[in-house]
């Protein structure tokens, strides 16, 4: 057995654990000092109550609570005390779309975001980050379910730019294509069979640009919120790019534009 988890323990990448923790008091003082934590853990069909009332209390937190098979608590335990919970810790703080939003006034420009419908490869994140930063892009909003979060994965994969770029975990995608549209922001959809090439569009305005899901691209209800869709044009014999190639793309297409 102390063979197996040893095994299991060299198998755990430093940048996959730092940032998890495991046990009831890790999680209740993580909660009570007001670290943010993006999701937790607990096993299915635990019925401690003191586990359930410690979940529901992540959960008020912002946290999202995955009821998952004991195995993988154990698989994935670095200390084998797991106590029927392991909790993620995010890697940096969320704000709300308003922060995002108020950050472009304050430069004087006009809004750039990119929104990410429910990417779940924590290297696609963070290489968006990384080129939202770069382009000058104001802020990335992401999903709480079926998407990954600000992970410490996510921000090695980042090379720093999680320090600096805003990132908005929102409940709802579409809802928050709603809030943004109210404040004269437009969505710009991205996909292989979209309405104009991203050349035509114009990237000058008040601008969101989603991207899709690395294999579904965007969902149905996503992409008909969107104001037009866009693809990017191909000429090779692979139709269809990565998602953090796509959102590089798109975004400094947009700097291209508003550099005039």
């Amino acid at each position: 057995m102390n063979e197996k988890r040893r095994t299991v323990r060299q198998e755990v990448s430093p940048e996959e654990t730092e940032g998890q923790l495991e046990g009831r008091n890790a999680l209740t003082e993580a909660l009570r000092s007001g670290r943010t934590i993006d999701k937790v853990l607990i096993a299915a069909g635990e019925t401690d109550r003191g586990l359930q009332r410690l979940a529901a209390h992540a959960k008020e937190a912002g946290a999202v609570v995955v009821p998952v098979d004991r195995r993988k608590l154990d698989a994935m335990s670095v200390t084998h005390a797991h106590q029927g919970v392991i909790a993620l810790a995010a890697a940096h703080e969320y704000v709300s779309i308003d922060d995002i939003l108020r950050e472009a006034a304050n430069r004087g420009e006009n809004a750039l975001l990119v929104i990410c419908d429910e990417l779940t490869d924590p290297h696609n994140l963070g290489a968006i980050l990384r080129s939202a930063e770069c382009a000058g892009a104001h802020g990335v909003i992401i999903p709480k379910r079926r998407s990954v979060g600000l992970t410490a994965v996510v921000a090695k994969a980042s090379a720093g730019a999680v320090e600096y770029m805003k990132v908005a975990r929102v409940a709802n995608i579409n809802n928050a294509i709603s809030e943004l549209k109210e404040k004269g922001v437009w969505i710009f959809g991205t996909a292989a069979e979209g309405s104009i090439p991203m050349y035509r569009a114009d990237l000058t305005v008040p601008a969101a640009i989603v991207i899709g899901n690395e294999g579904q691209g965007m969902s149905p209800l996503v992409r008909k919120n969107c104001d037009v869709t866009v693809h990017i044009p191909m000429k090779g014999r692979i139709s269809s790019l990565n998602a953090s190639a796509a959102a590089s793309i798109l975004l400094y297409e947009a700097v291209r534009q508003r550099l005039g």
